[in-house]
């Protein structure tokens, strides 16, 4: 580990033409978060002293606002024209201070782990002046190739400018690069585009280097951990990576998954230990379990916490800012969304609770619902701890339940109910006698009847 001073490039302006798509390429999410963030996550969890610039192409407004709401610290640099790598990085020229390394990534490889980066870093503090990323690859076909002379890296040659005997190796680029402190300008200044796509490439860096006496270096990683992301097919094979990856995390943490290539997490989503979650389960973004609650199969959880030892599902959904207490239970095709389900409530079967409270201990019949939106605005329904709400009810808010209060079955409820109050809301029942066999007679004297348009002429 090291704690040199270090910028982080992230070069994020490629227009992913291959994903036949109107969102910026590393914006497409990977468990719920677009790729860029989880480079920036990864950033995040290295140490040291450090600073973020990222490259955009122009038009690119989804990425800048994504980065002013998760890493509004970075600074923006715009690539006008995509002449490659090393063009793009010069983009952040004003970035490159004397007294910092510089690492080079890129926002479409989302797999790349803290550790690798570390690595990368630890070898520029051990006497490295270039280090790049490798791997070994199954299939080398694309892939520039690491030409190496024991542990030096001599020079990197993209395939379409390699000889028969280069496109042999197996050892490749996977363009994650790190420079120490104050050596990437001047070999910048230096990279031409005498190449067959007469683009400037930042891999012309390692000769450069060479040609300068300067100490070029090697860090190797496995090849899964920097698949990048280009067309829609790579997209999915990431997040295969990706779940696998979190999967593991969530299993070593001490959960139990009946069958954990049915469940899908996002990448922020915290389990709890002792955790108990059935077959296909989805997790959205910033969600959280706690200790020894169980999530039953079918359900769907975004922007919720469950608390320790409760109860969700099967078959729940659980929208942003719903939070379920300690204990509590939220069963079959419940909905909950916006609404704290305090200690010990139970919402069992076939309600929808938003924008609400249920206090604790309170206990919700099958079919209730929170009438919380007038065409308008939304309204808040509070029901207190201890009370009963019937099947079939309806609370028309805003209205208050009060605590340890009890509203009749099928009542329909548009005013505050006290506490330890007895509520009815029903329509009068009216029974008539006979009426039954009117209604029939009737309706079989009107089929008999002629159809008047059918007799005319």
């Amino acid at each position: 580990m090291t704690d040199r001073p270090c910028l982080y490039i992230v070069l994020a302006a490629g227009e992913g033409t291959r994903m036949r798509s109107a969102i910026p390429k590393v914006m497409h999410p990977v468990a719920g978060v677009p790729m860029l963030g989880h480079v920036l996550e990864t950033i995040g969890v290295s140490t040291g002293d450090k600073a973020v610039a990222v490259v955009v192409g122009p038009g690119m407004d989804a990425v800048s606002t994504f980065l002013s709401k998760r890493a509004p610290e970075a600074s923006l640099h715009l690539q006008s024209e995509r002449l490659g790598t090393a063009h793009a990085v010069l983009a952040a020229r004003d970035a490159m201070t004397a007294d910092r390394d510089t690492l080079v990534l890129f926002g479409d490889t989302p797999l790349v782990t803290p550790e690798t980066l570390e690595r990368m870093r630890a070898a520029l503090a051990t006497g490295a002046d270039v280090v790049v990323l490798g791997f070994e690859a199954a299939d080398p076909t694309g892939y520039g190739r690491l030409i190496t002379e024991g542990d030096t890296v001599t020079a990197i040659r993209e395939e379409r400018d390699a000889s028969d005997e280069e496109k042999g190796i197996t050892f490749c680029n996977a363009g994650v690069m790190a420079f120490s402190k104050g050596i990437l300008p001047d070999l910048l200044d230096a990279i031409g585009n005498d190449n067959a796509k007469g683009e400037y490439y930042l891999t012309d860096a390692i000769e450069i280097a060479r040609s300068r006496g300067l100490a070029t270096a090697a860090v190797t990683c496995a090849e899964a951990e920097v698949q990048g992301v280009n067309t829609r097919a790579q997209l999915a094979a990431a997040e295969a990576a990706m779940q696998a990856r979190l999967r593991a995390a969530a299993l070593d943490g001490g959960a139990t998954m009946v069958a954990p290539e049915t469940v899908f997490l996002s990448r922020d989503t915290r389990i709890g230990r002792d955790v108990l979650i059935e077959p296909n389960v989805v997790f959205g973004p910033e969600s959280s379990v706690g200790d020894g609650a169980t999530v039953r199969a079918f359900s769907h959880i975004e922007g919720a916490s469950i608390g320790d030892g409760a109860t969700v599902g099967p078959y729940a959904r659980l929208r942003p800012g719903s939070a379920i207490g300690a204990g509590a239970r939220v069963g079959n095709f419940v909905e909950v969304k916006a609404a704290t389900v305090e200690d010990g409530a139970k919402v069992n079967h076939l309600s929808y609770i938003g924008d609400a409270r249920v206090g604790a201990g309170a206990n919700i019949g099958a079919g209730t619902i929170t009438c919380n939106y007038d065409g308008v605005s939304k309204h808040h329904t509070d029901i207190g701890a201890g009370a009963f709400i019937g099947s079939n009810t309806a609370l028309v808010a805003p209205v208050r339940i009060g605590d340890g209060a009890y509203v009749a079955t099928g009542s329909v409820i548009t005013k505050d109910v006290a506490p330890d109050a007895l509520a009815f809301g029903r329509a009068r029942q009216i029974e008539k006698e006979g009426g039954a066999g009117r209604i029939a007679a009737r309706a079989k004297a009107a089929a008999r009847k002629p159809d008047s348009k059918k007799s005319e002429g």
